[in-house]
């Protein structure tokens, strides 16, 4: 029973080190390139979450985002005062997410661009605005799961 003991322990051992390097010495973590490790991990932000986001003058507006995740892609909407605004190029890798969405406002089309960083049921945004009335300083707000 002993000698069947050391031997799996042995065998144990052996596997670790195996998996750990390769015939080079290099580390596993060599192997598995960032991107992949998020392809196996993505922040769950299926769902509502509402945010106030700094308007055109500063003042916060209540702002509602709908996300859905399929693989690596992101799809959803933005709601506020102007309603339901489809988002784009929605991506999600790890705990970070990004979309634009565009909207047309007085014969100018405006381009949003989020970037998040998901942590919880947080997620704390960065917005810069391109169009429109010239291009704006980029705004931070945190958005929250809807409860």
């Amino acid at each position: 029973m002993k000698t069947r003991i050391m031997f799996l322990s042995f065998c144990l051992v052996m596997t670790t080190i195996a998996w750990a390097a390769d015939i080079k010495g290099q580390y596993q973590e060599d192997f598995i390139s960032r991107r992949d490790m998020a392809l196996v991990w993505t922040a769950d932000v299926n769902g509502k979450w509402t945010a106030q986001v700094p308007g055109r003058d500063g003042q916060p507006q209540e702002t509602t985002f709908t996300f859905k995740v399929e693989g690596d892609k992101l799809t959803g909407t933005v709601s506020g005062r102007q309603g339901d605004t489809p988002i784009a190029d929605g991506k999600i890798t790890g705990d970070e997410i990004s979309f634009t969405v565009t909207r047309e406002r007085q014969g100018a089309t405006i381009k949003q661009l989020y970037k998040g960083k998901v942590s919880g049921d947080e997620i704390k945004f960065i917005r810069s605005v391109e169009g429109g009335q010239g291009d704006r300083p980029a705004a931070e707000f945190t958005a929250k799961r809807a409860k």
